[in-house]
């Protein structure tokens, strides 16, 4: 890589990320539902926000979470966002968000975006075990709260082995250093700028 390109580096934990998690593994669960009609969702509902104040699923003009429809990936759960989104989609499309049971992808603090020097989202990042020392090329694909450092997607913590589930999953332990480059994108992505 450039020895001009611009890097950010830190080590933290891992959290586990469902946003986007919207059925396209196969598994016909996604990440949020009401748990009505047989439905099983891979997180906790609160964090997708709550009533009058979603912020991590598609909403209707009224502000009522809408659901997938039976030609969606997961008919009955609600369509999960992500920061990133692909071009061409509806807001409706489950498809239009980053799967987090398929992508692997980390999520900074929203504030990073504005701060950091270059495009931040869809940027490449490279994920790296201390303990293990195995290493995962990622995207930067979604953004969450300032206080909130090392979260992965569902598909990241399963390459690294470590319990995926976003209700217990995860790790504190401090053995992972995330590198971005903002500016750089992330193979079969695109950067998305802040507007």
């Amino acid at each position: 890589m450039d020895a001009n390109v611009q890097r950010y580096t830190f080590t933290a934990g891992m959290r586990i990320d469902a946003d986007g998690a919207n059925g396209h593994d196969g598994s016909g669960r996604a990440a949020y539902a009401d748990g009505k009609n047989g439905t099983q969702p891979l997180d906790y509902l609160a964090n997708a926000g709550g009533a009058g104040n979603w912020w991590g699923i598609v909403v209707d003009k009224q502000g009522n979470p809408i659901k997938q429809t039976a030609d969606d990936p997961a008919p009955g759960y609600y369509i999960s966002t992500t920061s990133y989104t692909h071009p061409g989609k509806l807001a409706t499309d489950p498809a239009r968000y980053l799967d987090a049971a398929v992508d692997r992808f980390i999520v900074l603090p929203r504030h990073w975006r504005a701060e950091a020097r270059g495009v931040v989202l869809g940027c490449h990042c490279v994920v790296y075990d201390l303990r293990t020392t195995k290493s995962c090329d990622a995207v930067v694909g979604d953004f969450g709260p300032k206080d909130k450092l090392g979260e992965g997607s569902i598909a990241l913590a399963e390459f690294f082995g470590i319990n995926s589930d976003p209700k217990t999953g995860g790790t504190d332990d401090k053995r992972f250093r995330y590198t971005f480059y903002p500016g750089v994108v992330a193979q079969g992505y695109r950067l998305i700028p802040a507007v």
